[in-house]
Parts: structure tokens; C-alpha cells; sequence
């Protein structure tokens, strides 16, 4: 996992985390230490905080965010055995397209894959046409937020679907890699967001057919 060790979780954040903490060690105690664990959660603190806007509630976000990686690092390393196909969405701030895509094959595929979303360079938060424009359909990511990229993401994945951010992704073999031609919703308005996400579920829908075939 990567890690910044020039950077440190301040005292009052640390002590959040250690609810946190004990929670993901008790989820993950057949797989990874506990200093394994609180590694993890620190640095997903760290990594969040640099772009995070509200950053009262960082500590909140680091723990979904770890749970996430040492799922992603448990697959990948061989010590979780999982039968759903695994597939990655990325874009630049996952802000827009790769939440889209992400919310949508998980709406549709209902716990039969498991989807992920990142981005090369995140944004402070989801763009607001993009949640409002799935809320229309019945999609609720009201509480998603931007998640940078992972080694460790990459690695689990089955299927890694890029939306813009070019050569961002490492490659490794054994993966289906995708690119959807997609246009940044960012500045884009409500109908925008409406439209990109009728394209978008289209390309989900035939996606999920081909895994689950």
C-alpha cells in the first residue's frame, strides 16, 4: 500500500481513528494485523485530507476508504477468494463519470459484481448535477466522495474501465482494460448530467450482460 511517510495524522484526528481503527482490525482480523490495519487507515486519512472540503469529517471518509484498499489488497495478494467479477471506473477527480458508471452497474448488477471508482487526480467532492441527475432514476450517492487511485485497486479488478485519464492506470496482466469516450461533466449543467447518464447506463447494462454471461 502506498503510504507518505514525510506526512503525520494530527493528534485530535488520531484519536477518531482509533474507534475506526478497532473496527476495521476486528472486520479484518483473519486477513491483516491490526498495525497492518491503523497503517492503512492513517495513510487513507492522509491521502483524503489533501482534498477532502470538509475536512471536520475526514476521519469518517479514511475508514469506508481503508475498509475499501484492504478489501482490494486481500483479493489481490490471494487471501480473500471472491466468485463476483471485480470492476474499477476511473477518471480524472471521479467526480462525475466514474461515479456514474460505478453507481449504476452497482444498481443494476445488485451484489453480483463488485465496483469500485477512483481517480488520478480527485476533486473536493462529487459533482452536484451528477448526484441530483441519479437521484432521478432512483440511484442515491449522496454520500459518495472522491477516492484517489490505488495500486492496490488496479490489482483486484477484473475489468478496468478508464474515462479520460489516459495512461493514469498501471497495466498488469491477466486484466480487461476499457476506455468509455466520455465528456467531463464538470461546468456541465443538469441536462448535461442527464444525458451522460442515459450514456452511460447503456454502456453499464451491456458491461454487466457480458460479465454475468
Amino acid at each position: 500500500m502506498p503510504h507518505a511517510d514525510e506526512f503525520a495524522v494530527p493528534p485530535s484526528a488520531a484519536m477518531l481513528l482509533d474507534t475506526s481503527a478497532a473496527r476495521l482490525a476486528e472486520r479484518f482480523a483473519a486477513t491483516f494485523s491490526p498495525e497492518t490495519v491503523r497503517e492503512c487507515l492513517d495513510d487513507s486519512y492522509i491521502v483524503l485530507a489533501a482534498t477532502a472540503r470538509v475536512q471536520t469529517h475526514v476521519y469518517v471518509l479514511a475508514e469506508r476508504f481503508a475498509a475499501e484498499r484492504l478489501s482490494a489488497t486481500a483479493k489481490a495478494a490471494g487471501l480473500a477468494v471472491s466468485q463476483e467479477p471485480e470492476v474499477l471506473f476511473v477518471c480524472v477527480h471521479n467526480a462525475g463519470r466514474s461515479q456514474m458508471a460505478a453507481a449504476l452497474l452497482h444498481h443494476h448488477a445488485a451484489g453480483r459484481v463488485t465496483v469500485r471508482s477512483a481517480g488520478s487526480a480527485p476533486a473536493e467532492a462529487v459533482n452536484p448535477a451528477v448526484v441530483e441527475a441519479l437521484a432521478e432514476v432512483g440511484v442515491d450517492i449522496a454520500r459518495e466522495f472522491p477516492k484517489p487511485l490505488t495500486d492496490e485497486a488496479v490489482r483486484a479488478s477484473d475489468v478496468v474501465i478508464t474515462m479520460g485519464c489516459g495512461d493514469a492506470c498501471p497495466i498488469y496482466p491477466g486484466k480487461r482494460y476499457l476506455n468509455w469516450e466520455l465528456d467531463d461533466p464538470a461546468g456541465g449543467d443538469l441536462a448535461f448530467a442527464r444525458r451522460l447518464r442515459d450514456d452511460v447506463d447503456a454502456r453499464v447494462r451491456t458491461l454487466l450482460k457480458e460479465l454475468l454471461a
